[in-house]
């Protein structure tokens, strides 16, 4: 049954920031296709809730409240996953974000956090769960980048920078990592999270994004998630290097900045 192809039965998967927004709708779907979860993010109180449905669905899961910025925080979410389930077959790095900003008021400081928060948290966590991956049966990495790292707009010199390295990065490790490993990215667009609240709070803004994506609606939760169950699947196993984008049909940003030109 081609159906089977998209099951996770007794996977072990990693997925970072996976508190709230598509970090959880991708540990929440996998935990539906059949795997076990290890879920890391800051707060506390929303891995719980994230773990809590994750067990509903008949899954095992652990959760570890930290910070993911530096490697240590990666490496205990690794080695919490190997103590429990002996195994890692897929990671999603999904950790990153940083807030737009004009290009003069954007500090040395911040573009370099922009960086390691979106790219050099991707490497490190790959690093790590390689080699537990090739002592079983391979894997599968999937980078979580966005649309904003394909075309240019004001305001993105960091966050798009970053994300545009992160799709690289992707590209790159395919290569370092094959046949064993398949490393692959989703770009998503405008995702209506809690972390677009404060813009979608503005109803013009709302609907100017909507009237700028060709599917006229803004994406959700579980259309990143669908894709990750497909990128960590069999349905994938010839994919590798690729980036899924899932953003409405979206050739240019929807959102409208309202950075003017330079005096």
């Amino acid at each position: 049954m081609i159906l089977d192809q998209f099951l996770l039965t007794d996977r072990v998967a990693i997925v970072t920031a996976a508190g709230r927004g598509i970090g959880a709708g991708i540990a929440r779907a996998f935990a539906e296709a059949g795997a076990d979860l290890a879920i890391g993010a800051r707060t506390e109180e929303q891995l719980a809730e994230v773990a809590g449905d994750v067990e509903k669905l008949g899954r095992r899961v652990i959760a570890i409240p930290g910070s993911l910025r530096e490697r240590e925080g990666m490496q205990v979410l690794v080695d919490r996953a190997v103590a429990e389930f002996g195994r890692i077959d897929v990671a999603v790095n999904n950790a990153g974000g940083s807030l737009p900003r004009a290009f003069l008021d954007t500090s040395e400081r911040s573009f370099n956090e922009a960086f390691e928060w979106n790219v050099t948290t991707a490497f490190n966590l790959t690093q790590l769960v390689v080699p537990v991956m090739l002592k079983g049966e391979g894997g599968s990495v999937i980078n979580i980048a966005s649309a904003a790292g394909r075309f240019s707009a004001r305001g993105f010199a960091s966050y798009g920078t970053a994300k545009a390295a992160m799709i690289h990065l992707t590209r790159n490790l395919a290569v370092d990592l094959a046949p064993r490993v398949r490393v692959n990215a989703i770009a998503p667009g405008a995702i209506a999270t809690t972390a677009l609240d404060a813009v979608l709070q503005d109803q013009a803004i709302h609907d100017e994004m909507i009237s700028r994506t060709p599917l006229k609606r803004l994406g959700v939760e579980a259309d990143i998630a669908a894709g990750a169950v497909y990128l960590a699947s069999p349905a994938s196993s010839y994919v590798t290097g690729r980036v899924l984008e899932i953003d409405g049909g979206q050739e240019a940003s929807n959102l409208e900045l309202g950075i003017p030109d330079l005096a």
